[in-house]
């Protein structure tokens, strides 16, 4: 195992998220930044802004990653990891450039990258890339002297993500009166992406029906239920479903969509549901509105009981596998061998994103990877 105290070459980690508004003023704009090139109006977007309205105009994600900066720093410290943690957003402050910035002039040379997404995508792995580029494309036009940049690897099959989940599911599961427990169903659910984008997520090698993207969460999906069976004997049937949609009518996305899944489910008999958010790392707006809001919603109009099981959040468990997801690239980097941990059928995930990984549509410039714009 690599020395839990030693992150060198690295002197610094940056928690890369998607940001959200903190306040009614703030959807707009929040949207604009996430929209931006698109071209919508701003009628439309305050349309779309509706389900931040519901909650007060703020996104949970904010406080969310706060907590788990505090995680973090919590779980470095205890373990004698001298390594300080930053946080900067895609969308919204504290906005990435800002931070990258910062960090420079506090002379960080060596910053390591955890994205607040744990599966291969365009939109959860290429984009974060094409944000960092910028954010350095910024501060070179400033006449700042850059940073080496990495980002951790993809950690959906990693034991500090799953336990967490895996033990949701179960309490979700209690949670439920108990002549329809046993035979409850498991929907697994994640943010829908194009089926263009889907199936060519992942390194070129792993591009298909569905991509990297689908048989990673089919891979969690299968260890959270065979984990559920051991732990209480039972075996629950269970299918990935997808939510979130926000594409045009006419683009194929995945499906089936969360709410048409329990129409069908509740028309073949089944007496529960348990919904297990597995494509997000924390409850922020998607979770909160489009299944404890929308999907809730629907499964009370069925008569359906449904409980939702939580995220992984700010769980220490989860803290403790970035800070080993650290120290094993941090060994890498040094030159050791490394046995990486990672539980399932697929293996660990790359360290270098390699070239033709989730490719955009229309090539931009990306950092931390085989193909970067800044080595």
């Amino acid at each position: 195992m690599p020395d839990a105290r030693d992150a060198s070459p690295y002197d610094a980690l940056l928690l890369l998220s998607f940001g959200g508004p903190e306040g009614p003023d703030d959807v707009v704009p929040f949207l604009e930044n996430v929209t931006r090139g698109r071209g919508i109006p701003k009628e439309r977007l305050k349309e779309v802004g509706q389900h931040y309205f519901l909650f007060g105009g703020v996104s949970p994600i904010n406080d969310q990653n706060r907590a788990l900066l505090d995680a973090l720093r919590k779980d470095f410290a205890e373990h004698g990891l001298d390594l300080p943690v930053y946080w900067g957003n895609r969308n919204w402050a504290p906005y990435l450039t800002d931070t990258l910035r910062e960090m420079v002039r506090d002379g960080r040379r060596r910053i390591l990258v955890l994205a607040t997404s744990a599966y291969a995508s365009y939109s959860g792995c290429r984009q974060y890339r094409e944000n960092l580029a910028d954010a350095l494309a910024a501060l070179e036009a400033e006449g700042l002297e850059l940073p080496k940049v990495d980002k951790l690897r993809h950690y959906f099959n990693h034991p500090g993500f799953l336990e967490p989940m895996i033990d949701g599911v179960l309490r979700s599961l209690d949670e439920l009166p108990e002549d329809v427990r046993d035979g409850a169903h498991l929907a697994f659910s994640t943010h829908s992406i194009p089926t263009a984008s889907a199936d060519t997520s992942g390194p070129v090698e792993e591009h298909g029906d569905g991509g990297a993207y689908v048989k990673q969460h089919l891979d969690v999906a299968q260890q959270i239920a065979d984990a559920v069976r051991e732990r209480t004997g039972v075996d629950h049937p269970w299918q990935l479903v997808y939510q979130s949609r926000s594409g045009a009518p006419h683009i194929p996305w995945l499906e089936p969509d969360i709410c048409d899944h329990l129409d069908e489910r509740h028309a073949a008999g089944v007496p529960a549901v348990v919904i297990a958010p597995i494509g997000f790392v924390s409850d922020h707006m998607e979770v909160l509105y489009d299944l404890d809001t929308e999907a809730k919603a629907r499964a009370e109009e069925l008569g359906l009981p449904m409980r939702r099981s939580a995220t992984v959040g700010a769980d220490p468990r989860f803290a403790a596998a970035i800070r080993e997801l650290v120290t094993e690239r941090a060994a890498v980097e040094r030159g050791q061998d490394v046995t990486p941990c990672a539980l399932g059928a697929l293996g660990a995930s790359h360290n270098l994103c390699p070239v033709g990984c989730c490719p955009a549509r229309a090539p931009r410039p990306v950092a931390a990877g085989a193909d970067s714009t800044y080595a």
